[in-house]
């Protein structure tokens, strides 16, 4: 909904954390939970780390509104549905939440939301596509090899997303 990316981006921000270089982390370095490619790519030359370090929060609001809240079609999507499709935009990327929400709906999962699968989306009570996005959500955390390091935090993150996204919804 377009109300919602503010309290949305609020959520993302309080899981992303600060400054992150971790050594298995395939994302590198990470600010607020920016990567340094992208952070290169929406100024559209070379930034350093200490660059990142320093993203403003305009930057910062602007990458998640452009790359990722409006990528996904989250204005399009029922308050809650938003916030788990976002939210997982942002920690594993576009396509992949695309994808997830295409397989919660019965779409062809090509990673790109477009009016078909939006369709599909509205036929649908918000509280099921949540509660099937998280299941896949974190069925696919469980496929990847640096689950052992992360995925603690990932499966807290995924339960912590579906229940607030359950409340922004309220009694369908």
């Amino acid at each position: 909904m377009i109300h919602n990316f503010k309290p949305c981006l609020e959520f993302v921000l309080a899981h992303e954390g600060g400054w992150s270089d971790h050594p298995r982390d395939p994302g590198g370095a990470t600010m607020k939970g920016v990567t340094l490619s992208t952070y290169m790519g929406y100024l559209g030359r070379k930034a350093s780390k200490e660059e990142l370090r320093n993203i403003t929060e305009q930057h910062l609001e602007d990458i998640y509104k452009v790359l990722y809240w409006d990528k996904v079609k989250c204005d399009g999507l029922a308050a809650g549905v938003d916030l788990v499709v976002f939210d997982m935009a942002v920690n594993s990327g576009v396509a992949r939440s695309a994808k997830i929400l295409q397989r919660c709906v019965g779409a062809v999962p090509d990673g790109v939301i477009g009016p078909k699968t939006m369709d599909l989306v509205n036929g649908i009570p918000a509280k099921d596509i949540i509660i099937k996005f998280s299941d896949g959500r974190e069925n696919f955390y469980k496929t990847l090899p640096t689950f052992d390091t992360f995925g603690k935090g990932w499966l807290r993150r995924t339960k912590e997303c579906e229940d607030t996204a359950l409340a922004m919804i309220g009694d369908e």
